[in-house]
């Protein structure tokens, strides 16, 4: 269960939905942040959540090639005082943090995750620049950002020999990214030794720690194979061709009309296929990306990108000759993202919000398609937010991340706000005055 959030300023700021900067001055918290010891600490351990950042990020992990870095990440909770560490069947590094209400018991835990994988494929050369207070590396910022952010929190929650009523769940993920699919956070919440026990989610994914997403963009993916018989470009000259029956489809899926709320869209983003210049293919792949907020929105977009696509395929084969066979359609389901939202007055929610704003940032609400997909669709309460200093570029090889130490500081700090605020409200107000 997650409990209300009670610390400073929070019942001020919970009805806003967008909130405007507060002032603040470098290295220094704004009030109804970070306690001040702990932002102080926080502030000590700048140096190291650097070199934590660039060893993560100088550690290869490829779609489905996480381990090394699983395994780098293990060893640095451990260093960090977290002794119950392991890594999942999945692949998913989980280090346990016990409560006061007991680690063994059947009671719920707060999960806090950020992701191990990235986007680019093995091989690619990834060594941190330094241009002033800019790094620049891939992945550096997603996700790379959200994992040393983890480990400076773990690593004062022990110093300080804080203690919380509920078990803090550690988690970096596997396959968030693209063809991952969430798998990761998936298992973690259907099959996993806490499935059924996690009872809110915070995951740390991004370098803007005044956004803080609440709902989740749902998502279905295809890849559309189209079968035919092939044949010789100039002697089966005449016959069916799966290219027409795909650009039939694609200018199909072009009339679909969508709302512009929920905002709902679809790309037929990758064409694949063919033999040679002179050969009629017996096959045409199209890969196709639809998205929505609205899971309802979603399905109606989902039935009618595969109903102009059937529609194509009976065009195609009325078109042209079937003497050597007719053209098929064979839908690939490759991508499932659930929608969900975590309701903007949730105790969570308004956490983060405040906790944000205290720190100097314009808080605001944001939709996207994270981790917290996965546990917002079960209807348990998750958000995503951002941390650091912010950053750009992200899923480029030029990614980069501001690291200017006030800003980057006060951006760590909202995640710590939070966490305590979730676990042990009543111990966060009493490190605020300082007991």
């Amino acid at each position: 269960m997650i409990r209300k959030n009670v610390f400073a300023m929070a019942a001020v700021l919970a009805t806003a939905l967008v909130l405007p900067a507060a002032p603040a001055h470098a290295g220094q918290p704004a009030s109804g942040s970070l306690p001040a010891p702990l932002y102080a600490q926080l502030d000590s351990q700048y140096d190291r959540v650097i070199a934590d950042l660039i060893r993560i990020t100088e550690t290869p992990a490829p779609p489905f090639k996480e381990r090394a870095r699983a395994e780098l990440f293990a060893a640095m909770l451990r260093d960090a005082g977290l002794d119950d560490v392991t890594i999942d069947d999945e692949g998913n590094v989980l280090a346990l943090r016990p409560g006061t209400q007991g680690a063994a018991a059947a009671g719920p835990v707060f999960a806090v995750a950020a992701h191990l994988d990235t986007v680019f494929p093995e091989g690619t050369p990834i060594t941190v620049r330094r241009e002033g207070d800019r790094l620049m590396a891939p992945g550096i910022g997603d996700d790379s950002l959200g994992l040393a952010s983890m480990l400076v929190w773990a690593r004062l929650l022990e110093a300080n020999g804080i203690a919380t009523s509920q078990p803090i769940l550690f988690v970096a993920t596997v396959g968030e990214e693209g063809p991952g699919d969430l798998r990761g956070v998936r298992h973690l919440f259907t099959k996993s030794a806490y499935a059924g026990r996690i009872g809110g989610f915070l995951s740390i994914d991004n370098a803007d720690a005044g956004r803080i997403v609440h709902a989740a963009v749902g998502s279905r993916r295809y890849r559309l194979a189209f079968n035919g018989p092939g044949g010789h470009s100039y002697g089966a000259f005449g016959i069916v061709n799966p290219m027409a029956a795909m650009a039939g489809a694609v200018r199909g899926i072009y009339t679909i009309q969508v709302p512009a709320e929920p905002k709902t869209t679809y790309a037929a983003s990758v064409v694949s296929g063919g033999t040679s210049v002179n050969s009629i293919p017996n096959q045409i792949l199209l890969e196709v990306d639809m998205r929505s907020g609205d899971p309802a929105v979603l399905a109606q977009l989902e039935r009618a990108v595969l109903a102009a696509a059937e529609a194509a395929v009976a065009g195609e084969n009325v078109a042209r000759s079937t003497r050597t066979g007719s053209i098929t359609l064979d839908p690939q389901l490759t991508g499932d993202r659930p929608a969900g939202t975590t309701p903007a007055d949730h105790p969570l929610v308004r956490a983060a919000l405040a906790a944000s704003q205290a720190a100097g940032f314009a808080a605001r609400l944001d939709e996207s398609s994270t981790d917290s997909n996965i546990p917002m669709s079960l209807g348990i309460p998750a958000i995503t937010i951002g941390t650091g200093a912010g950053g750009g570029r992200t899923h480029s090889v030029d990614e980069y991340l501001e690291t200017g130490r006030g800003r980057f500081v006060a951006g760590l700090s909202v995640g710590l706000s939070v966490i305590l605020a979730q676990t042990n409200p009543a111990q966060l107000n009493a490190l605020s005055q300082g007991q």
